[in-house]
């Protein structure tokens, strides 16, 4: 009888369990719910306690802390930028500008530069608190900068094993992979050898590999090649970063690229790409410098720019860059964004400073300029030099996920790119409704599943019960990006609701600064 009364009670909490709770800590209803896989919506709603998502369904009749509704609305998984620029993070933490723009998880760490070390840099970001989920990278550029410096020359056995011992330190710290920036210094010194042995240690621990490729203009076929090779040599997943195309010469080569990527992916490795939706990078002027000049850092600069031999090589591989690479073979295609020692020059062109010279605006005279900005001490610059077709073609490929590029920004500073604003907004806005260059189930797949699958974020990236609660909710036909090249300080509109691990975020459109994000740690 006993037994059979404990059976009944059992029974009894079974189906109430089943039933689900009645009351929930948010309940978002009747919205157009894009689980992440890539599918059409539905229309569900769902029930939220702490930080998880518990419930979807019908909901009617549940009581809530908090009830959004959702009708006509596209409710999604937050988004996650694959490639983010988080270095202000520690004063910036409050991560606005990312997470206006319906952003709940970024990795951090790109391009061969991360904090180091890791693990008690991520410790202090933790307890301090910060405004959205953050992963990270562990970056050759710096290892390789801890151990050799800026020598442009191969490393030694004892320095290889000291760059691996570091890499190795950084995974097991919790780096999701490492990061290469090959076209920066020092990473451009290295050879391929050098980064497959090192990728090897990121791949022991289950990491991926992320390149800003050796050269995104005239060499971008052979770099892309590399990574493939490191892919191969290492085992290791690679991301091609920011994937584009740089330079008038190689304008349309978009479909040479992806056709080596389906190419690897049939051979068996795990290739895939990062984009952000515009036709201009960002980054310092130096890249128009040659790198072997840059070697040994701005005192060797400065020294080879006092020899006039060595300054004439420069100034001739400077025009050249402007020709054929980031400069798109016109002065008025560079547009200074940050510039420490002028700032009066934010927002302007290198052809304008050449008319505020007095100087004729040439290619070689443009070329003396980007020498006296490297000499003041670098500038950071946006480059007009991709074309659209290349980047919907990249976009449309089932391989190419959604990363900013962007770097953590508060109105004011300096004269950014717009992406760091309006990335993801503006694949939403233009690019899916105005464009229809992608479906919006792909795109939100694209920003949401795959990213999370491919960082192997077994909890994030798709909307169902069990997982953890970051949600966008989102205006698809208002949804857009603000910021512009002329006026880039401006949030996005159609982002209506963010919440990140339970917590809203945004509410009504309205910032909170609830910093409800976790640093995320692979192990």
């Amino acid at each position: 009888m006993i037994q059979r009364l404990v059976f009944i009670g059992l029974m009894g909490m079974f189906l109430l369990s089943c039933e689900g709770p009645k009351h929930y800590d948010t309940l978002i209803l009747h919205g157009n719910v894009y689980d992440g896989t890539g599918t059409e919506a539905s229309v569900l709603d769902i029930g939220i306690i702490d930080s998880m998502i518990v419930a979807m369904g019908d909901l009617e009749g549940a009581t809530a802390d908090r009830i959004i509704d959702a009708q006509s609305l596209a409710v999604a998984p937050g988004f996650i930028d694959m490639h983010a620029h988080l270095e202000p993070i520690m004063e910036l933490n409050d991560c606005e500008s990312m997470v206006r723009q319906g952003v709940t998880t970024a990795l951090g760490g790109p391009d061969g530069g991360s904090p180091w070390p890791l693990r008690a840099f991520m410790d202090s970001l933790q307890v301090k608190g910060v405004g959205m989920n953050v992963a990270y990278l562990i970056g050759h550029n710096t290892v390789r900068r801890n151990v050799m410096g800026l020598d442009n020359r191969a490393p030694t056995r004892l320095e290889l094993d000291s760059m691996k011992s570091e890499i190795e330190q950084g995974m097991l710290d919790g780096a999701y992979g490492i990061s290469t920036g090959l076209k920066y210094l020092p990473g451009t010194f290295s050879k391929v050898d050098e980064v497959i042995e090192l990728s090897k240690v990121a791949s022991k621990y289950g990491g991926i590999y992320t390149s800003h490729l050796r050269e995104e203009g005239l060499g971008l076929l052979a770099a892309v090649r590399e990574a493939i090779q490191i892919s191969a040599g290492a085992d290791i997943p690679v991301i091609l970063t920011h994937h584009k195309v740089i330079g008038k010469p190689m304008w349309g080569k978009s479909v040479e690229t992806l056709a080596l990527v389906d190419s690897a992916r049939a051979q068996g490795l795990d290739i895939q790409m990062d984009q952000y939706p515009y036709t201009a990078s960002y980054t310092g002027i130096s890249v128009l410098i040659p790198s072997w000049a840059m070697a040994g850092g701005q005192k060797a600069f400065k020294e080879r720019i006092a020899d006039q031999r060595l300054k004439d090589s420069i100034k001739q591989g400077i025009i050249f860059n402007i020709l054929n690479d980031r400069g798109g073979g016109d002065l008025d295609r560079i547009q200074f964004a940050k510039v420490d020692w002028q700032p009066d020059l934010e927002g302007k062109t290198l052809k304008y400073w050449c008319i505020e010279q007095g100087l004729d605006t040439t290619i070689a005279n443009g070329a003396e300029l980007v020498i006296q900005a490297q000499l003041n001490g670098g500038a950071s610059c946006v480059y007009h030099v991709m074309i659209e077709e290349d980047v919907k073609r990249i976009m449309q490929h089932p391989q190419t996920m959604i990363g900013s590029d962007g770097r953590l920004v508060k109105p004011g500073m300096g004269h950014p790119h717009p992406r760091w604003y309006g990335t993801f907004p503006r694949v939403l806005g233009h690019y899916v409704r105005e464009e229809k260059t992608l479906t919006l189930p792909q795109a939100i797949h694209k920003m949401t599943g795959q990213s999370a699958h491919t960082l192997g974020l077994a909890d994030r990236g798709e909307l169902r019960e069990g997982l953890r609660a970051d949600v966008v909710i989102f205006d698809p036909e208002t949804v857009i990006d603000k910021a512009t090249f002329e006026e880039p300080h401006q949030y996005p509109v159609g982002i209506l609701y963010v919440l990140i691990n339970g917590t809203l975020a945004v509410d009504e459109g309205n910032y909170l600064n609830t910093r409800s994000g976790l640093v995320l740690r692979k192990h």
